[in-house]
């Protein structure tokens, strides 16, 4: 178990962002940099990209079919068949130096996303909800990042990259609140940083740590659990997929290597998978 395998040769700038779809036997991801929306076809072995207008930090299924993206502009719909993209609500349209950097759909269909700026903590981490209703849920953010929720849904897991954290809440299913902030894991001394992450079945912590070359599996109590190693310096984030839901990939950037990083990293920026023997937790869609 654990072994890493090298799904696609890509060369994402930054892969961001994955997420399957059990239906289609298929993983959806983004390249943020290159405003780049990728799918992978499991069980044909194949992959396509759509280029996008804007850049796109993350994206959900819809309950009614396509997808809602979270991007530099706010929230949209996208059609994916007829191509077409219907912007819905930008809660930081005062601020033309953010955009958003990650999300994902809680339990009762809400989607959950968070922004960015270049620098300082003015970033947020927002709620959107079925009637595209948007509510800013904490502020004062660096850079929002990965998120997730416990399989009884009574805890929400999320990044602040930059202060090296990662924050458990207490959830309420039925409300969509948060309380009760603490500190799930901080490690400032590590080298690298907390990226994207997700949560399995028997309510681990998956993080990718990007300039850090591995994927940490923490307990529900914060401590490591397992660590994995990839051959390249820039996991972004992870979701679990594969017809058992237990095969973990990887998404990877190639952003930011210098020259020499580049020649002895020729994976970097690719798809990865890692068959884990542990299954994860199906991802729900939008409700709106």
């Amino acid at each position: 178990m654990n072994e890493v395998e090298h799904v696609l040769s890509l060369g994402n700038l930054l892969g961001e962002g994955p997420l399957w779809h059990p239906g289609e036997g298929a993983l959806y991801w983004v390249d943020i940099e290159s405003s780049q929306i990728f799918r992978y076809d499991s069980r044909k072995s194949r992959h396509e990209k759509v280029q996008m207008d804007i850049a796109v930090g993350a994206l959900a299924f819809r309950e009614s079919g396509g997808l809602i993206l979270a991007t530099a502009k706010g929230y949209a719909y996208w059609d994916m068949q007829g191509r077409q993209l219907e912007f819905i609500a930008d809660p930081e349209a005062d601020k033309p130096e953010s955009r958003f950097n990650d999300g994902k759909v809680d339990r009762r269909g809400r989607f959950w996303a968070g922004t960015m700026t270049v620098e300082g903590a003015t970033s947020a981490l927002y709620r959107l909800d079925a009637d595209a209703s948007v509510q800013r849920m904490e502020s004062g953010i660096t850079i929002a990042n990965g998120l997730g929720w416990s399989p009884d849904n009574k805890i929400m897991y999320f990044t602040d990259t930059m202060i090296h954290t990662i924050y458990a809440y207490d959830f309420d299913l039925e409300s969509g609140s948060i309380s009760n902030r603490r500190v799930f894991v901080h490690d400032p001394d590590l080298p690298g940083l907390p990226d994207g992450l997700c949560v399995d079945s028997e309510g681990c912590v998956w993080s990718a740590r990007i300039l850090d070359w591995r994927i940490v599996r923490y307990d529900p109590d914060g401590a490591v659990e397992r660590e994995i190693r990839l051959p390249v310096k820039n996991p972004t984030s992870c979701a679990f997929g594969g017809e058992n839901l237990d095969e973990l990939y990887v998404t990877t950037a190639a952003i930011g290597l210098t020259d020499e990083e580049a020649r002895q990293q020729p994976l970097a920026g690719d798809l990865f998978r890692i068959h884990t023997g542990i299954k994860g937790q199906v991802e729900p869609g939008f409700a709106g």
